[in-house]
């Protein structure tokens, strides 16, 4: 019988430790396999931030660098310069590529550099301790917001895959989830749509997938991947929100 489905090369064969109904699990397999696809597994430098996305090194088969909170973006910047030939990637959460962070993804991407950004929005700290994000929703409940966002004195949550389509230096830029099989089938379309235009040297591209964090909303499995496609879809809307090759 012959196997039709199977793990990536590019992923390592280990057990996870992500929590019971995260995406980040999903995500790194749609990534793994565009790497797979673009046979680029030996010349990638992955780039990884503090936070759940800081765990890159130990599931993917590649080089990966592990850069100070927040400046992923600037670390892949200088690999990418110092080593042009290699395919460089970022992968990073939303507390870490929103806030701390912010200045660093904005100047990368307006310079356009060439490197592909995965920013993995749950809405929430999610590794130390479910704190309030730039992308939290208004109403939701964090350990830093107990009664809700308040949008009077927080804010609006950023929604990042917009903001940076305005950025000329952007080659690409969309949203996706994995929350459902019509969205995953999606989500890997962009995802690889995204890394060709990296091997093509098209510029900087950007995939923004939202994702469950059942630990930190308090809730079960079910419940969160729910969520992602009623609440966070709602706000957060799915689509490409800039692709040069239409301009």
């Amino acid at each position: 019988m012959q196997q039709v489905f199977k793990r990536p090369v590019s992923l390592k064969d280990v057990q996870t430790h992500f929590c019971p109904g995260c995406h980040h699990g999903t995500i790194h397999r749609l990534v793994a396999e565009a790497l797979d696809e673009y046979g680029v597994q030996q010349r990638t430098i992955g780039v990884a931030s503090v936070g759940c996305s800081v765990f890159l090194y130990g599931y993917f088969d590649i080089d990966v660098v592990e850069a100070p909170h927040g400046r992923a973006a600037a670390v892949a910047t200088g690999v990418k310069r110092a080593r042009p030939d290699s395919f460089v990637f970022t992968y990073q959460g939303d507390g870490d590529l929103a806030a701390i962070g912010t200045a660093e993804i904005i100047h990368a991407a307006n310079r356009g550099e060439d490197i592909c950004v995965i920013f993995v929005n749950n809405t929430t700290y999610g590794m130390t301790g479910g704190q309030m994000a730039p992308t939290t929703l208004v109403g939701q409940k964090t350990s830093t917001s107990p009664y809700g966002r308040n949008q009077s004195k927080d804010g609006a949550p950023i929604r990042m895959a917009e903001l940076l389509a305005q950025l000329k230096g952007v080659a690409f830029s969309a949203r996706v989830a994995v929350n459902s099989p019509k969205n995953l089938m999606d989500a890997k379309k962009q995802i690889k749509k995204a890394f060709r235009y990296q091997v093509e040297g098209k510029g900087f591209s950007f995939i923004e997938a939202l994702s469950a964090c059942p630990t930190n909303w308090g809730m079960n499995p079910l419940q969160a991947n729910e969520r992602v496609g009623s609440e966070m879809t709602d706000y957060f809307k799915l689509g490409v929100f800039k692709n040069v090759e239409n301009l």
